[in-house]
């Protein structure tokens, strides 16, 4: 590991693209045990043969250039509120750029038009309120995008136009209320959808219409209030459903119909009384099990005959069930307080 400033005009290596920030961090760990010391004016820079991997933070100086080798770029915790113009100029081997915990309001266009082999964008804790339409244009080989805890309340749909190869979008900690029809209707190749701790209250009706090969779908946090039927229809393949801490009142009887992959499933924290029949047919099948478990803790179960198909349902799947002291009857009065689990072993 070495320093990088304004002042060192050498291109210095760095690891490999697909080395996760978390490996770097340990890197920098180890290298502070080794008694490296860095100028704190310095960013800190890692050299390998595949290129450079440069990461800034106060009281470090933003670099005005970057080694035409750079792969890996972190610039965090500036309180910055614009990108300097020309910070990714002649950088064009980027594929990790991280610029969260920063007050970023806007980016500019033409903000990533020279980084075209760029596969992850993490924009974490920032204030961006929207994105400008074309931002994505030259980002076909883009992978993963996080825009998690900012401040959008709105999402418009020419924002991620560009977006080809696109697998894990995280919108979690925003304020949206609504998304707008058709936003995936593009990314067929998207695994990870999340949207969790936003303020959505409804899902438009072809939501889940596009990416065929959805597996994780986090939802949680929110303020739902129904499941429909046709919801999930579109996602055969999904692995891990997140709805836990929402308002769920209804779940409709053929909900998780054809989620022949389910693995896990959360409920938890909502609204539930009663399910229909028939809800669990499609769950927990001898072919799927449900390997990593499920949870329907803290909802206000009304434990009588119309959760019979739960109970049998339960007693079958109890060994993966989660949180079994937490999920109890609100009523009737003659089982109120008593574990869901109890009542359905004594059916």
């Amino acid at each position: 590991m070495a320093s990088w400033s304004r002042q060192r005009p050498e291109s210095p290596g760095g690891f490999q693209p697909h080395l996760s920030r978390t490996l770097f961090l340990l890197l920098l760990l180890v290298a502070s045990a080794w008694g490296v010391t860095l100028s704190p004016k310095d960013c800190q820079v890692f050299r390998s043969d595949h290129g450079s991997s440069i990461s800034c933070q106060p009281p470090a100086k933003i670099p005005s250039y970057l080694p035409a080798d750079t792969v890996h770029l972190a610039v965090e915790f500036f309180n910055l509120t614009l990108l300097p113009a020309n910070l990714l100029q002649g950088a064009s081997k980027l594929q990790e750029l991280h610029l969260s915990s920063n007050r970023l309001e806007s980016l500019s266009p033409e903000f990533l038009r020279p980084v075209p082999q760029l596969r992850v964008l993490d924009l974490t804790r920032n204030s961006l309120t929207g994105l400008p339409p074309g931002v994505f244009q030259a980002s076909a080989t883009l992978d993963t995008l996080v825009l998690k805890e900012n401040q959008l309340e709105v999402l418009e749909t020419s924002w991620l136009h560009g977006l080809k190869t696109l697998r894990h979008l995280d919108l979690s900690g925003n304020c949206l209320r609504k998304l707008p029809p058709g936003l995936l209707a593009n990314f067929t190749l998207l695994r990870t959808l999340d949207l969790a701790e936003n303020q959505l209250e409804t899902l438009p009706p072809d939501f889940l219409q596009g990416p065929l090969q959805l597996e994780r779908l986090h939802l949680e946090g929110n303020k739902l209030q129904e499941l429909r039927k046709d919801l999930l229809v579109p996602q055969p393949d999904l692995r891990y459903l997140f709805l836990n801490g929402n308002k769920l009142a209804r779940v409709a009887a053929g909900a998780f119909h054809g989620l022949r992959l389910l693995d896990m499933l959360d409920l938890s924290n909502n609204s539930l009384a009663s399910v229909p029949e028939g809800l669990w047919t499609f769950l927990g099948q001898p072919n799927r099990d449900m390997r990593d478990g499920f949870d329907i803790s803290s909802n206000p179960w009304i434990c009588d005959q119309n959760l019979s198909d739960l109970y049998h349902w339960l007693q079958a799947q109890k060994d993966k069930m989660f949180s079994q002291n937490d999920t109890r009857c609100a009523g009737p009065e003659a089982v109120k307080g008593q574990t869901l689990l109890a009542v359905a072993e004594s059916q």
